[in-house]
């Protein structure tokens, strides 16, 4: 086994950790693009974000493509990932609209993983307010395991508005992307940055605005997409192993990316639905298929294991995963889960449109609807 290599780097005041592909990548490419590859060697991202991971090595083959999954991801012969969107990053900062201030920590060196810590503000500067305790709002960013990051202007103003909203501190989880790290490492990296969250009950963490500021009878697991898949995994986690010290009170999911073989709803009908499982083969290439319990909730006997017992979800009338969202809270009921799940339906939008559209009405209800979610519990 080929242990990862990880750097550490800082542009423009924002937190980077640069790492080698695990040892599976060259393996993936084989085993999922049936071609005569017989020199596969890792070559640098023509992307030349900090988040592209690749050591140098281009071959002859550097411009010939295994697999092309525009406008998201490009996987070349040679092993380069070309990620297409999401690598866009902004520094944190001190939001003067919103009065949130950011910053990023490194979780693990070893491991690769880092958050967006949020706070507002006026916690930081009344010294009234120096032992007020605030909910924790922990997200996972979306982008089939395979792109975004925390640091993207979309996930940053996102997460920064809930804060400010809500009046709570926020987490924002930057797991290792597939293809070079596949399924389960974003789960692992999730659940390792979730135990470091724990490690400041009492108190003794590394942060001090987790210490001095957090709730930990008050926290919400949230995420959009794949992010909401790994947010539902971390609650079923919670509650099968426990997080000492931790009350999760809800869990938040935007367009849950949850699939299966057999097609539901409006499912056989749209001509991308096969895309989907593509998606779920490049970030997991030694899945059994989209029956894993990993995407497919049904397939999963620790559903009913969920650490919460409230759950709301988001599902949009034109996103092609809507029907995901609806069978998710009618198997919780029909396995007699002991909690209460709603859906909420926005009428007229696509997938995770809140993030490409925030200012749009449909935008500021969602928001809000998240926020009373946490305010009312």
């Amino acid at each position: 086994m080929v242990r990862p290599c990880f750097t550490t780097h800082h542009l423009n005041k924002c937190l980077y950790i640069q790492t080698k592909p695990s040892y599976q990548f060259t393996n993936i490419i084989t085993h999922f693009f049936p071609l005569s590859l017989p020199s596969l060697k890792l070559s640098k991202s023509s992307n030349t974000t900090p988040f592209s991971t690749m050591a140098t090595n281009s071959v002859s083959t550097d411009d010939e493509v295994a697999y092309d999954f525009s406008p998201i991801i490009k996987v070349y012969k040679n092993g380069r990932v070309e990620r297409l969107v999401g690598e866009e990053v902004i520094p944190p900062s001190l939001d003067p609209t919103t009065n949130v201030e950011s910053k990023d920590v490194i979780i693990s060196n070893e491991e690769g993983i880092s958050a967006r810590l949020f706070i507002p503000k006026t916690i930081l500067d009344d010294s009234s307010n120096q032992n007020q305790k605030l909910p924790l709002f922990v997200y996972f960013h979306g982008g089939a395991f395979c792109i975004e990051t925390p640091f993207s202007p979309n996930y940053h103003t996102y997460v920064n508005k809930v804060v400010s909203k809500a009046n709570a501190i926020g987490v924002s989880v930057h797991y290792r992307r597939a293809p070079e790290h596949p399924i389960p490492v974003p789960y692992e990296d999730s659940w390792l940055a979730l135990k470091w969250v724990a490690s400041h009950v009492g108190g003794n963490g590394p942060d001090g605005w987790l210490n001095q500021h957090t709730d930990f009878e008050n926290v919400f697991f949230s995420g959009d997409s794949a992010g909401a898949n790994l947010a539902h995994h971390m609650g079923i986690r919670v509650g099968s192993e426990g997080l000492p010290g931790v009350k999760l009170e809800g869990i938040v999911l935007i367009h849950p990316y949850f699939w299966g073989v057999d097609r539901i709803g409006s499912e056989s009908s749209n001509e991308f639905a096969p895309k989907v499982e593509q998606l779920w083969r490049i970030a997991s290439p030694t899945t059994s298929g989209s029956d894993d319990p990993f995407i497919n909730p049904e397939k999963d006997p620790n559903l009913v294991k969920l650490g919460s017992k409230r759950l709301l979800v988001f599902v949009a009338e034109k996103d092609i995963l809507k029907d995901r969202g609806y069978y998710y809270k009618e198997l919780l009921e029909k396995r007699e889960w002991n909690g209460i799940v709603n859906v909420i339906e926005t009428k007229g939008e696509d997938h995770v449109f809140h993030l490409f559209k925030p200012t749009s009405d449909e935008a500021s209800a969602l928001l809000n609807d998240v926020v009373t979610f946490i305010k009312h519990n």
